[in-house]
């Protein structure tokens, strides 16, 4: 059985939108403003794929672990 992670991060961003890790991390900030989450809080990559358009299926297909 193999596990697949939730959490989405800036290098994620990165691969998925082709913009810097720089920009990856607004993003994300930007998400956890919208969503009212702290920062120690982590954005799921439903989250992610919400917020910004793109099919979760999708998104997946681009996280590596």
């Amino acid at each position: 059985m193999r596990l697949n992670r939730s959490c989405i991060y800036p290098k994620d961003v990165q691969r998925i939108t082709g913009k810097s890790e720089r920009s990856g991390r607004r993003l994300l900030q930007k998400i956890k403003e919208e969503l009212g989450k702290q920062d120690h809080q982590f954005i799921t990559i439903d989250e992610f794929a919400s917020y910004t358009g793109i099919c979760p299926g999708l998104v997946r297909e681009y996280i590596t672990d």
